[in-house]
C-alpha cells in the first residue's frame, strides 16, 4: 500500500495526498450483500438538525459486513478486496467452501487467494478468528467482541489494532490503541492482525469539494457570527471571542463527559491516555 502525490497543476493538487487504491476491486459490490442507505442530512425524525455540518454527499449502498465471524471450521478463500464508502478500512469478499459468500473486515497484508478460517482450534494466522483465550500474548488483534456472540465492536477503523497482554481467571487482558487496558471474557472472539488501510491517517483532502463528496459541509467559525448566533459572535473589528472557547450553546470546548455506562468500570484496569 502506498500514497499518491500529485503534480501541482492546480492549487488543490499541490497539497493533495491520497491512498493508492489501484489494487482494489474495480467493479460493483456483491449485490445480495448490500442494502439501500438513506442520507439523513443530520436531521432526526422531526426533521430538525441534530448533527451540524452534514448533508449531500455521494449516494452509496451499505455493505453488510460480518462482524460475528461465527462460521466455524469452514475454510474461506479471499475472492477480492474492496473499497467500502461506509468505513475507513477496506473489506474483503470471502467465499466459503460450502458456497456462501460474506463480507468481512480486511486485515493488513492479506492478499486475494489467501485462506482464512474461524473456530476454537485454528492456526494463529492473519485473518483467522478465534476466542481471546486461544490467542497468545503479544498478538495483534482487531474486531474484538465485548460480549461473546454479540459481534466485534472494538478496533475496526483503518490501521488500528490491540494487543493481548495476558490472562486473569476467565478474562483476557487486552491493551487498546487508545492506551486503555481492560479485561474481556476469554470466550469473546477477535480476529488476528492489524486492520487494513493504515495510510488512511496520512490523507490530505486537498480541496473542499472532496469533503463535500463525503457528505461534510463547511464549518463557520463562531467569531465570524453575530452575538445572537454564537457566544463568540459580535464585537468591533476582528476579535478572538473574548472568552474560553465554547460551543454555540455555551459548552466548554474541552468537551462534556458522556460516558454513562458504569457497569463495565470494574473491567477497566488502566484508563486511556488523555490528549491535549
Amino acid at each position: 500500500m502506498s500514497l499518491k502525490n500529485f503534480k501541482s497543476y492546480t492549487k488543490s493538487t499541490r497539497g493533495t495526498v491520497l491512498v493508492d487504491k489501484s489494487f482494489l476491486w474495480k467493479g460493483k459490490p456483491f449485490k445480495s450483500l448490500t442494502k439501500g442507505k438513506v442520507s439523513t442530512g443530520g436531521r432526526n425524525n422531526l426533521g430538525r438538525i441534530t448533527s451540524r455540518r452534514r448533508g449531500a454527499g455521494h449516494k452509496n449502498r451499505y455493505r453488510i459486513v460480518d462482524f460475528h465471524r461465527n462460521k466455524d471450521d469452514i475454510k474461506a478463500i479471499v475472492e477480492r478486496i474492496e473499497y467500502d464508502p461506509n468505513r475507513s478500512s477496506h473489506i474483503m469478499l470471502v467465499n466459503y467452501s460450502d458456497g456462501e459468500k460474506r463480507y468481512v473486515l480486511a486485515p493488513d497484508k492479506i492478499s486475494v487467494g489467501d485462506e482464512i478460517m474461524s473456530g476454537e482450534n485454528v492456526e494463529i494466522k492473519i485473518g483467522n478468528c478465534m476466542p481471546l483465550n486461544k490467542i497468545p500474548s503479544g498478538t495483534d488483534i482487531h474486531n474484538i467482541e465485548i460480549q461473546p456472540g454479540r459481534g466485534g465492536k472494538l478496533i475496526r477503523s483503518a490501521g488500528s489494532s490491540a494487543k493481548i497482554s495476558g490472562e486473569d481467571a476467565n478474562y483476557t487482558i487486552i491493551k487498546l490503541s487508545s492506551g486503555e487496558t481492560r479485561k474481556i471474557l476469554g470466550n469473546a472472539r477477535a480476529t488476528i492482525g492489524v486492520v487494513s488501510n493504515p495510510d488512511n491517517k496520512n490523507i490530505k483532502i486537498g480541496k473542499a469539494g472532496r469533503n463535500r463528496w463525503l457528505g461534510k459541509r463547511p464549518s463557520v467559525r463562531g467569531v465570524a457570527m453575530n452575538p445572537v448566533d454564537h457566544p463568540h459572535g459580535g464585537g468591533e473589528g476582528k476579535t478572538s471571542g473574548g472568552r474560553n472557547p465554547v460551543s454555540p450553546w455555551g459548552q466548554s470546548s474541552k468537551g462534556l463527559k458522556t460516558r454513562k455506562n458504569k457497569k463495565t468500570e470494574k473491567f477497566i484496569i488502566t484508563r486511556r491516555k488523555k490528549r491535549n
